[in-house]
């Protein structure tokens, strides 16, 4: 299972930038997708996921209204784009192979090696 990201720069508040994942090894229509972030010195967090078929779609609440996930699940790739960029969303994203349990996106130890998102001025 490889799952690469890639997309991350250094952007003004305000801003935008689009993250991509590309995911290859195996068969992911059974899972789903996810982003998560970690910045320094602190835990990685969840950011948003989402099944291969779309039909469940979850945002951390620092999010919702200005992130928005998708997948091309012809392509195996999921994408997160990020608008009104703020400080805070500085950190290195990841992205993730898991699944839904209900609403709430859980897991699986599939990483990718990460992609800097740096929000300043």
């Amino acid at each position: 299972v490889q799952l690469v990201e890639s997309g991350g720069d250094m952007v003004q508040p305000g801003g935008s930038l689009r993250l991509s994942c590309a995911a290859s090894g195996r068969t992911f229509s059974g899972y789903a997708m996810g982003w998560f972030r970690q910045a320094p010195g602190k835990e990685r967090e969840f950011v948003a996921g989402i099944t291969w078929r779309g039909d469940k779609i979850s945002y951390a609440d620092s999010v919702k209204g200005r992130f928005n996930i998708s997948g091309d699940n012809e392509k195996n790739m999921v994408y997160l784009q990020m608008e009104s960029l703020k400080p805070e969303d500085t950190a290195v994203y990841y992205c993730n192979a898991g699944i839904f349990v209900y609403t709430e996106y859980d897991p699986y130890d599939y990483w990718g090696q990460g992609t800097q998102v740096t929000v300043s001025s």
